[in-house]
């Protein structure tokens, strides 16, 4: 027996559209929207809670507070937590219906998303630190992954002949890598440590401080520039790195399976530029959101690209 594809296929759904959601809460400052967790002032809304949220809003008009906040951050955790039923009920229907080694995945899914909730609440009750904001995004990109896997996996075939089997399973974890890296680019607002391109402050390498900028203890806002252009230039690196691994995968995929290979590039060309954007443009909210969604998209093309080229079922 398989699990039901309708509902796999809509809770990857849900999860791609959670991370969109949280990327525009976090990008338009709403982190803190309700300020603790799991529901707003105690209340489970923010307009069973109106008067409180009014209260800290007055207090400070320029503080993350705000009834619009609020109403951004609660809907991103409902959603989250129809993301965790979801996932759970896909736990328990693999125990039922599925060998015991393919019960794996859904449960390692079911832990992942019972982790990812507890760094949600860290992320408020830390005031956004930035590690636990990082793997936040790790997080939820990772169970995005997850599910799509086990989604595909059901038809999973024998390997093509020439299959670019190590190219494939190394990109994935660059691209897995890039997005750690970007996710710690946001939690700090290193975005615009660099506001030129292809040269940073003016010159190819300017004065960079790693060993502060890459610290795991440091409070948002405490960074000095040249830790914050480290952050910056090593996610700049990474983005190359990604985009010649991809023309390398897309040409050997250009062989057997041109439209795959098409729609890889087609995706990190698009990321690469969104990304180019952000820096010449001042990060405009639509565009920064729009490069969350084009790293999902590119895990999840390099996901079915494992699957269909990489990946043994078993």
């Amino acid at each position: 027996m398989t699990l039901p594809r309708p509902l796999l296929l809509f809770t990857t759904s849900l999860a791609f559209a959670v991370i969109l959601l949280g990327a525009y809460v976090r990008l338009s400052d709403a982190g803190l929207g309700c300020p603790d967790w799991p529901g707003c002032y105690g209340q489970i809304s923010p307009w069973h809670a109106g008067e409180r949220i009014a209260d800290a809003h007055s207090a400070d008009p320029l503080g993350p507070v705000s009834h619009a906040k609020a109403w951004k951050e609660m809907l991103h955790r409902y959603l989250a937590g129809g993301l965790g039923l979801l996932i759970l009920g896909i736990a328990i229907l693999a125990w039922r219906r599925l060998p015991p080694t393919r019960r794996v995945l859904p449960v390692v899914l079911l832990v992942l998303v019972v982790f990812q909730a507890l760094l949600g609440m860290w992320t408020v009750t830390q005031q956004l630190k930035p590690m636990i904001v990082a793997a936040h995004l790790l997080g939820g990109m990772t169970t995005l992954a997850l599910l799509a896997w086990l989604l595909l996996r059901e038809r999973a075939s024998a390997l093509p002949v020439g299959a670019p089997v190590l190219l494939a399973r190394g990109l994935l974890s660059l691209v897995l890598f890039q997005i750690a890296l970007g996710g710690w680019v946001s939690a700090n607002h290193a975005a615009l440590a660099c506001p030129d391109f292809p040269t940073c402050q003016g010159t190819w390498w300017p004065s960079v401080d790693f060993a502060a900028g890459f610290s795991l203890r440091h409070p948002l806002g405490e960074l000095g520039i040249e830790a914050l252009t480290a952050i910056h230039l090593l996610h700049r690196l990474g983005a190359v790195l990604v985009l010649a691994g991809t023309l390398l995968l897309a040409a050997r995929l250009a062989r057997t399976s041109p439209g795959a290979a098409a729609a890889l590039l087609a995706i990190a060309a698009s990321q690469f530029l969104l990304g180019i954007g952000n820096v010449l443009l001042g990060l405009p909210l639509p565009v920064a959101v729009a490069h969350n969604a084009g790293a999902a998209c590119l895990l999840l093309c390099l996901v079915w690209v494992n699957i269909r080229f990489a990946w043994r079922s078993p």
